[in-house]
């Protein structure tokens, strides 16, 4: 037994991690094999104690990050550590037989681990549904903005085109540390190589999209569900864990909590952009139907993180300036949770001046227990680069991708947000030409959308959801 703890091991792995040269020539293939299924039980259990990021190539352990998500969560899990280096090794044979066992023994020590009192996370309020953080934050009341205006068109627009590229900008990067992206790349300036759409993350949202289409301001946890069992095939992580919840019958909210290790991951805070679209300049509206969603596949600070990007891009449709859309967003987090002490506190560092790398490398060693994927680190990531990129959407690009972590995760909302607040003039060609003028996806039924077909999508199914309400 090695006696470290998951997050020491991951924190290893990032700091070793540096991204290897990129090819030029198109990643599709990439994506393609990495939801193929061959001898599935097996294989599967052997990705997910190590793969490689679809795109960057950064390495993945999912099994000991799922302890490490325990232990964030203020769990005692000195047991299911204890198996860790026997799993490794064990994976690194191909031995998926003896891996069977091991893996079965560390979730069961997960899944019967003691609550750690000593642990921060036990010290803060757990929110399960947007009932719990309606009751603790004052929403201001919903700002004048006219959705049948061409502005409005203009603006979704270029938020879908911020988020694209974003995503598109951060595949090529995520899962490394500003150290080891600067040794292999220097400052990025612009795409490492070709860029692609092909992407899990925005999957979430064209269902959803589609969802809200048909059910306006009604739509449900329940909805969004249904949602994904007919449109999305696989996911990753929290969602993974969500899509075989729901297919044995278990539903939101129970969905995100059930057995789910990753709950306080990112995705619910990738995936909820289009929210603050569907619900511009009103954030109690755009707060709602975010938590909503992201009680499908997490809970309690995951959810947070969720709230926290639609409201910050529904603040972008009536603020004129980042900043202050910045203090409001943090201000629609309930002040006694985890997620509030995240973002408060890298507001405070940014509010000081110090700069974007200053103030990050203070943030990368206070989160350095927390996985790569988790919502914090990323989380003050977002607002770092928006507070020094300054409106400026090429500075924000560079500061969003030299800062690493789950880059697309964070680059694709912030730049969305700053997108509808700059307008899409704001965003050289250099960015938008090489992406092109479609969208394709992974997704059941929808392999690929044209841009214009998105845009005109999202502002009819607002129009018509307000002419619901």
């Amino acid at each position: 037994m090695s006696g470290k703890k998951a997050w020491e091991y991951e924190a290893e792995w990032i700091r070793a991690a540096v991204p290897p040269q990129l090819a030029q020539d198109d990643n599709e293939e990439d994506w393609m094999s990495y939801v193929k299924n061959g001898n599935y039980s097996d294989e599967q259990l052997l990705i997910d104690w190590y793969s490689e990021v679809p795109g960057s190539k950064a390495p993945c352990h999912l099994v000991v990050a799922a302890i490490q998500c325990m232990r964030d969560r203020g769990f005692d899990v000195s047991e299911a550590e204890s198996y860790i280096e026997e799993g490794l090794e064990a994976a690194a044979r191909q031995d998926a037989a003896g891996l069977q066992k091991i893996t079965a023994r560390i979730y069961h020590c997960l899944n019967t681990a003691k609550p750690d009192d000593s642990s921060d996370y036990r010290k803060d309020a757990v929110y399960q549904t947007f009932r719990d953080v309606e009751e603790k934050v004052k929403f201001e009341k919903a700002a004048a903005y006219d959705v049948n205006s061409p502005d409005f068109e203009r603006r979704i627009r270029a938020g879908w085109l911020g988020q694209l590229v974003g995503g598109c900008l951060g595949t090529q990067i995520e899962g490394y540390t500003t150290e080891n992206i600067r040794r292999r790349f220097g400052e990025i300036r612009g795409y490492l190589r070709k860029p692609e759409t092909y992407n899990d993350d925005i999957t979430y949202e064209l269902a959803y999209l589609d969802g809200f289409a048909r059910k306006g301001y009604d739509i449900t946890s329940e909805d969004v569900a249904y949602q994904w069992l007919e449109m999305i095939a696989d996911g990753y992580s929290a969602e993974k864990i969500a899509l075989a919840n729901l297919r044995r019958g278990i539903m939101p909210p129970e969905s995100g909590r059930c057995g789910n290790y990753f709950s306080d991951w990112i995705g619910a805070q990738m995936r909820t952009p289009l929210h603050g679209m569907l619900a511009p300049g009103d954030a109690r509206l755009a707060a709602r139907l975010a938590a909503d969603d992201s009680v499908v596949s997490h809970s309690n600070n995951g959810m947070l993180g969720g709230i926290f990007n639609a409201v910050l891009v529904s603040h972008c449709f009536t603020e004129k300036q980042m900043r202050t859309a910045l203090e409001k967003t943090v201000e629609c987090i309930p002040h006694d949770s985890q997620y509030y002490a995240v973002v408060r506190s890298a507001l405070d560092l940014c509010r000081k001046g110090k700069g974007w790398e200053a103030d990050w490398d203070l943030c990368q060693e206070k989160y350095k227990n927390y996985n790569w994927i988790h919502a914090y680190p990323n989380a003050a990531a977002e607002i770092i680069a928006l507070w020094y990129g300054d409106m400026d959407f090429d500075e924000t690009c560079h500061i969003i991708a030299m800062e690493g972590q789950d880059a697309d995760c964070t680059a694709a909302p912030i730049l969305n947000a700053l997108a509808v607040m700059t307008g899409p003039d704001a965003i050289d060609e250099r960015w938008t030409k090489p992406i092109g003028d479609t969208v394709y996806t992974m997704m059941r039924g929808l392999r690929k959308v044209s841009i214009d077909a998105l845009c005109t999508q999202t502002c009819e199914a607002v129009r018509a959801a307000r002419r619901r309400r």
